[in-house]
């Protein structure tokens, strides 16, 4: 993301975030973590940077529990820090990263709260500026940008769970970059490291380092993330087309100016609902998606890491919650893999494939869910 006074700079990629970002990529900084989850495969995580000394170290402090996750938690390690365990959780924090007491913040950081902290300025007016349509544009645009970031940013161009149109492509993605996360190309780079360094010492947001930091902490940690992250690129699928580009060069310019046209048909009461109260409601629903889905919740697939299926978490992110289906079946256009899991993103993936605009939709083989399976 760039920052907010240079928003057509060249970003590197970091989403959920209302900026974009100038970065130079460095090259990963040692980092551990003592947490680690029973039935826990080396072999199976083919793209983790563990090393097999490190975790054979923490694998003497693995307790087994019956449903399939398990941390230890210990009064201090061996350097005298003391652990702390997630309340409620079985996720134990060793590496707490403390983001707002460093000294390092840099314009961008600050940028980057800023924008954070002003939409929740502007929030806090709603009680005095409510009108029932306000209300009512907050909601619709709840749905609308919402669906940008579960079914375009995520599903169609995270995992290319399924193919569209690319004019309808790119005005699910246009709706995305109206919840003010960030550009398609930074979104998604972000998003794919997750996946492939997943509650590691390279996860660009994990609970190991502190439930906060992985709820939103690390947005305002640009170096840090850069750091785990390294100099490789993911997302040159994107950086190939022109739309995503001008997205990218362009992205502050576009919630702006629809925080203007909202102005102009409602005034102040349009504004405050539709740029503030949707927009925290979207920002921290996102943010419960990286944070609670890897405290709370049941894992269902032996995946390796600390992705959980939460039901709330599903209710409000319109089916991302079964967030450990998610890790089990990456490619998956369906979360809620059971009748009963209520996934609202994949009803309108699978309307879209009903009336032949969606094609391609990849669900998980029977044979893909015996494997993933704990008693396999």
């Amino acid at each position: 993301m760039a920052l907010i006074i240079s928003a057509w700079s060249t970003p590197s990629s970091l989403p959920f975030s209302p900026l974009q970002r100038v970065t130079t990529t460095k090259r990963a900084r040692p980092f551990s973590c003592k947490v680690l989850n029973s039935g826990f495969d080396q072999a199976q995580r083919k793209q983790s940077p563990l090393r097999s000394s490190f975790v054979a170290q923490l694998c003497r402090e693995v307790s087994t529990l019956a449903d399939g996750v398990s941390v230890v938690a210990k009064e201090a390690d061996q350097e005298g820090e003391t652990q702390h365990r997630i309340l409620l959780s079985d996720v134990v924090v060793q590496n707490r990263r403390e983001v707002f007491l460093r000294k390092n913040w840099n314009a961008l950081d600050i940028a980057s709260a800023g924008i954070v902290l002003a939409t929740h300025l502007l929030g806090l007016c709603a009680p005095f500026y409510f009108t029932w349509p306000a209300f009512w544009v907050a909601a619709g645009l709840y749905l609308v940008s919402g669906l940008g970031i579960t079914l375009s940013f995520h599903r169609n161009l995270s995992h290319r769970s399924f193919k569209l149109p690319k004019w309808l492509e790119y005005l699910f993605a246009y709706c995305g970059v109206q919840a003010l996360q960030g550009n398609p190309i930074d979104w998604v780079s972000t998003h794919r490291y997750h996946h492939q360094f997943c509650d590691s010492e390279r996860d660009p947001h994990s609970p190991i380092e502190g439930f906060w930091f992985s709820h939103m902490n690390w947005l305002f940690d640009t170096k840090t993330v850069i750091e785990k992250r390294g100099e490789s690129s993911n997302v040159g699928d994107l950086e190939k087309q022109p739309f995503y580009r001008f997205l990218q060069t362009t992205y502050l310019l576009h919630p702006i100016a629809f925080g203007g046209v909202l102005y102009a048909l409602g005034g102040f009461p349009f504004l405050v609902w539709g740029m503030g109260v949707r927009i925290i409601w979207v920002y921290h629903i996102t943010w419960l998606v990286n944070s609670a889905s890897h405290v709370w919740g049941k894992q269902a697939w032996n995946t390796g890491d600390l992705s959980k299926n939460n039901w709330w978490v599903a209710l409000l992110a319109f089916g991302e919650g079964w967030h450990n289906n998610h890790h089990a079946f990456e490619y998956s256009a369906r979360h809620g893999l059971e009748w009963w899991q209520l996934d609202l993103t994949w009803y309108v993936i699978k309307f879209l494939q009903v009336i032949g605009v969606a094609t391609e939709v990849k669900l998980p083989s029977q044979v893909h869910k015996q494997k993933m399976a704990f008693n396999n």
